[in-house]
């Protein structure tokens, strides 16, 4: 499911280095020196929290793109 969560990935001027970031867990994200390698590592860490969670009996937040196909 971490694959349909919306992503992005932004400059950081000050740690000189990208930063990949999630919509639905806004209190992550991953650092990298390239735009790719910092949108590989936020969906890897997104996944392993995702896991994490699903382990702990939580539940995971629902995607964006679900959430507007619920209310569409």
């Amino acid at each position: 499911m971490s694959e349909r969560y919306s992503y992005e990935v932004t400059w950081s001027a000050e740690d000189v280095e990208y930063v990949g970031l999630c919509l639905e867990f806004p209190s992550l994200s991953w650092l990298a020196p390239t735009s790719d390698e910092a949108l590989e590592g936020a969906r890897e860490l997104v996944s392993h929290c995702v896991e994490e969670m699903r382990r702990n009996g939580e539940e995971a937040p629902r995607p964006q793109e679900m959430e507007r196909e619920a209310y569409g």
